[in-house]
């Protein structure tokens, strides 16, 4: 690994990396390290990554081996200095969205009315977020991180943004992921018996499949707001357009869930009146 100094602190992937490996879980093994220049020579999990060889023939056996190894993550990864993914840490991600994707792709300025509505949409997905159990929460939990290995994976990648924050981020991370979609009643079946691992494990108390279900779906939509702003920065600003692609995927989650939940009805009509519009125009 070639990770420079000046963007990137290999040390927090070091320590994670052992950590994460301390409790069970498949990460890289660090061989060596000159963490002043970025470098770690690493071993290799190979290159079958999730998003290649998931199918419907597929999918429910590796799902299987990513929620097994989610519910480690959740009951015993490590906490002890980790960001908190807090009130400010979730505002500070969804305003992502609005300045990149609607300032900078779409061209857009909310109105006085439309900025109100969307501070109360996000009001609504940051409470649904701190009211849930706090938990080790990876942050990139998704096909394009996870690899097949054997006999047992997955292995896990990208981990050194991890942070203590709510316990439906990971799950809805890798059901309802920006790069690949399943079906609603297949994305909830996994849902609600990842459900029944986090309480059968001691992650989750004793709660209802109705409330589990509206704190993943809100969760879903602060993730993919943010994701929607990234894309969109990746763009304008590191030149890498091929994650536009992502966007329409991605926006459709928040678009399904905000025709669901009342509370983000200032959300719905800003996609009906605004963004939708705008995209239609740019044909996207």
């Amino acid at each position: 690994m070639d990770a420079p100094p000046a963007q990137e602190d290999c040390g927090r992937f070091v320590d994670l990396a052992r950590r994460l490996r301390a409790i069970g879980l498949h990460t890289p093994e660090i061989h060596a390290q000159d963490r002043a220049n970025g470098f770690l020579a690493l071993s290799d999990l190979g290159d079958r990554l999730y998003l290649a060889e998931l199918d419907t023939a597929s999918a429910d056996r590796l799902y299987a081996d990513a929620l097994a190894a989610l519910a480690v993550i959740q009951a015993r990864g490590p906490q002890d200095g980790l960001p908190c993914y807090d009130a400010p840490f979730l505002r500070c991600e969804l305003e992502i969205f609005r300045e990149w994707f609607l300032g900078h792709h779409l061209g857009l300025t909310l109105t006085l009315a439309e900025s109100a509505g969307w501070d109360r949409a996000c009001d609504a997905l940051v409470a649904s977020a701190l009211e849930q159990p706090q938990v080790c929460v990876h942050r990139d939990y998704h096909s394009r991180n996870l690899m097949i290995i054997e006999p047992a994976g997955p292995g896990i990648l990208d981990f050194q943004d991890a942070v203590v924050g709510p316990v439906t981020y990971d799950l809805v991370s890798l059901l309802k992921d920006c790069y690949i979609q399943w079906p609603a009643e297949r994305v909830t079946d996994w849902a609600l018996g990842y459900r029944q691992l986090a309480m059968a494990s001691g992650v989750l108390p004793a709660v209802d499949p109705v409330r589990f279900m509206r704190w993943f779906d809100l969760m879903g939509t602060q993730r993919h707001l943010k994701a929607c702003g990234i894309f969109a920065r990746l763009n304008h600003r590191d030149g890498k357009p091929n994650y536009l692609n992502d966007i329409p995927r991605t926006l459709g989650y928040v678009r399904e869930v905000a025709a669901r939940y009342p509370e983000l009805g200032d959300l719905q009509r800003l996609l009906a009146e605004r963004i939708d519009p705008a995209m239609a125009g740019e044909g996207g």
